[in-house]
């Protein structure tokens, strides 16, 4: 096993067969193991193509993330859970996993397991592995740290959702500019009874949603992070009330315009609208690994059905933004709108 200049182990692809024949090999690549990582050579000499169903099944079962370096795509690139480009740019996800790697694991294993099941069935996935690290060492000792005294509150008139119609047009704002629009409660509340609202009226053939203020959504609200009673009863809830469930069931009819700060479920609940826009501002971020979770308002279900598993397991292992024009060409949106 070679390591490269950075000291990680780096496997090349004649390892990583001898690995995946190896019935315990898998025991030193998880969050309990010596690496909580897998980094391979995946543009180097690819093993023979009866091989590489048998490759294909141990990665989907590994633990860990998988990454793969090549700089063009190979038969190995389509099995990994990350591709890069080169070993220096892993920098950022080891960091992070090393940081979560019990919460890195249930990422990519949840982005495998619901590639291809249907909606409901992938969102229920997600909400069972989010519910599990909550219980978790991770994000116990990130709400230790940061736990408020109490849920904060919002200075803004008016309902958390604004909604204006126009004949057959409805328009929603998010209306908590002074909690940066942040996805509470109250917020997840009045979407869900906006969006039932679209549904159940036929007669609303257009739908477009924004945000009040600097940006569209800073995401879960902070403040109310761990106040469910306990993990099993906030999955229930996610079951009944999220609201990137009824936003996918009429998205067909939706249009969301992103500004500013896009960050968490304030990216995971528009990508299940059927246009995406962003201004110029905007930017995209999924910092959810540095709680010790994993997207859990539909986005891994969502932001995958746009740009794939690759992309949104690097999106949220390094927890970096990404501008509008990077986003429009990975397709996580459709137009960006300058001025």
């Amino acid at each position: 096993m070679s390591t490269s200049d950075q000291d990680w182990p780096l496997v090349t692809p004649a390892e990583l067969l001898r690995l995946a024949a190896d019935p315990c090999a898998a025991d030193n690549f998880s969050p309990l193991g010596a690496t909580p990582f897998l980094l391979f050579d995946a543009g180097g000499d690819v093993p023979p193509e009866p091989e590489l169903p048998r490759l294909a099944a141990w990665l989907r079962e590994l633990p860990c993330p998988s990454i793969g370096i090549a700089t063009a795509p190979t038969a190995l690139t389509t099995l990994c859970d990350v591709v890069l480009e080169n070993a220096a740019a892993a920098r950022p996800l080891l960091r992070t996993i090393r940081q979560s790697p019990i919460a890195a694991a249930v990422l990519v294993q949840v982005l495998r397991a619901t590639e291809k099941l249907e909606l409901a069935a992938a969102l229920s996935a997600e909400s069972l592995a989010y519910s599990t690290l909550q219980a978790g060492p991770e994000f116990r000792r990130w709400l230790a740290a940061n736990r408020g005294a109490a849920p904060a509150m919002a200075g803004d008139a008016g309902p958390a959702v604004i909604m204006a119609r126009d004949g057959e047009q409805l328009v929603l704002e998010l209306n908590r500019p002074s909690r940066r629009n942040g996805m509470s409660v109250e917020m997840r509340d009045a979407l869900i009874e906006t969006l039932q609202l679209v549904l159940c009226d036929a007669s609303i053939r257009r739908v477009r949603i924004g945000g009040r203020g600097k940006c569209f959504s800073t995401g879960g609200e902070l403040s109310e992070f761990g106040s469910a009673p306990d993990p099993a009863t906030a999955h229930v809830v996610r079951s009944l009330a999220l609201p990137g469930r009824l936003l996918a069931a009429c998205a067909a009819r939706v249009e969301v315009r992103l500004h500013g700060a896009c960050i968490g479920s304030g990216i995971e609940f528009p990508a299940f609208a059927g246009r995406v826009l962003a201004a110029g501002d905007t930017y995209i971020q999924l910092p959810e690994l540095h709680f010790g979770l994993i997207p859990g308002a539909g986005g891994c279900v969502s932001i995958a059905r746009r740009i794939g598993r690759q992309r949104t397991a690097w999106l949220a292992l390094t927890a970096q933004r990404i501008k509008a024009p990077q986003a429009l060409r990975w397709g996580l949106i459709d137009a960006v709108e300058e001025g």
